[in-house]
């Protein structure tokens, strides 16, 4: 099958979406899928190259930071995505355009399909559902509704990675909505001895829980090794936060290599978010053997299951006697070692791509919803 591919971000530009994206991407290549893949560009990479078998095409527009960006500089995006994936449909026959997200990405592939008739479906991840991140996109949500209805009635199918996405999508709009789990690359590195570290990998951003993980770990007696990595608009104030906990250590963005050494050389991971949707970084630490503490968010328990400890959003004491517990009980970390990479085997990229493809032959044959 010939696919077109949109998606604001993609690796090494953004977040999590970005990553599902090339994941998916690279297994359906495997299975014999072409693809071409348009997304967003910054000046040290270039506008066109093939990774991995997939063929990536970047446009121009406006984003000052590789990891964040704002809704006023997705908007940039909405014509130069538009332009150079009009004439990829010009020059390519096409039989699904694949759509991450619905803004701005699934904005654009409606825009398409009105001019050139292209199906598409979407694949949301979180923040492009209103009532998934209140605090930061209430208002643009609310602005952005009437589009937001309009992608989602002109596509041929919606599939988001988690059941609690999929709630809030029907709370907003009565559309069948397919739970296809995000998977997750293996990061090879060389073989690694655990060591007596607390590890914790995230994009800044408040809902993110870090505050919460760094009051955890103020008190803690012990001489563990405490590591924080990520970027985001929530940095400085965590960093001001542990001014005064010299165990803590802020490493920023950290990728490849160098992130697969740090979980595997790390016996705890800690992902203390209070919001997800189905976050790959949990997956990415239960491959490597971490044992888990992670908090009772929907789109957290689904990935782990009953493989790791659970605490409760936002709170700071059961972070903190989770941790305790660890610190000092050995078999316990061996336990919940084994068990995370045991259920981490579940969400192998080729599992996941051949249920993608048995959605995008279903939605060929079927009317859009609209």
């Amino acid at each position: 099958m010939r696919l077109l591919c949109i998606n604001y971000e993609y690796p090494p530009i953004g977040g999590g979406g970005g990553v599902v994206s090339k994941g998916l991407a690279e297994a359906l290549v495997k299975r014999g899928y072409h693809i071409d893949l348009v997304t967003s560009g910054m000046k040290d990479l270039p506008e066109f190259e093939i990774v991995n078998g997939v063929h990536v095409h970047r446009v121009h527009c406006i984003r000052r930071y590789r990891h964040y960006v704002t809704l006023a500089e997705m908007a940039t995006l909405i014509r130069p995505l538009y332009s150079k994936a009009l004439r990829l449909i010009n020059e390519n026959d096409y039989q699904l355009n694949h759509t991450h997200f619905i803004f701005p990405s699934g904005f654009v592939s409606y825009l398409l399909k009105k001019r050139t008739g292209l199906q598409y479906i979407l694949t949301c991840h979180g923040s492009d559902v209103p009532g998934y991140n209140p605090d930061r996109f209430n208002f643009s949500h609310k602005l952005l509704k009437p589009l937001w209805v309009k992608t989602i009635k002109n596509s041929q199918g919606v599939s988001t990675p988690s059941h609690y996405l999929k709630k809030l999508i029907h709370s907003q709009i009565d559309i069948p909505v397919d739970v296809i789990p995000n998977g997750y690359d293996f990061l090879p590195c060389a073989s690694s001895a655990k060591c007596n570290r607390i590890l914790v990998v995230t994009r800044m951003f408040e809902r993110k829980g870090v505050q919460f993980f760094i009051k955890a770990v103020a008190d803690l007696k012990s001489k563990w090794e405490i590591l924080i990595a990520g970027d985001g608009p929530y940095l400085n104030k965590l960093k001001e936060l542990a001014r005064n906990i010299p165990a803590i250590k802020f490493l920023g963005f950290v990728s490849g290599p160098a992130l697969a050494q740090l979980y595997k050389s790390s016996k705890i991971f800690v992902f203390p978010s209070v919001q997800e949707n189905f976050p790959v970084v949990l997956l990415e630490a239960m491959e490597a053997g971490c044992a888990i503490v992670t908090t009772d968010a929907p789109g957290c328990v689904e990935v782990v299951g009953n493989e790791a400890i659970i605490t409760r959003c936002g709170q700071v004491s059961d972070i903190r006697n989770a941790l305790e517990y660890l610190m000092t009980n050995e078999n316990e970390v061996n336990r919940l070692s084994c068990r995370a990479r045991d259920r981490a085997g579940k969400f192998t990229w080729s599992t996941i791509a051949s249920n993608f493809d048995l959605l995008s032959h279903r939605c060929l044959c079927q009317p859009c919803f609209n």
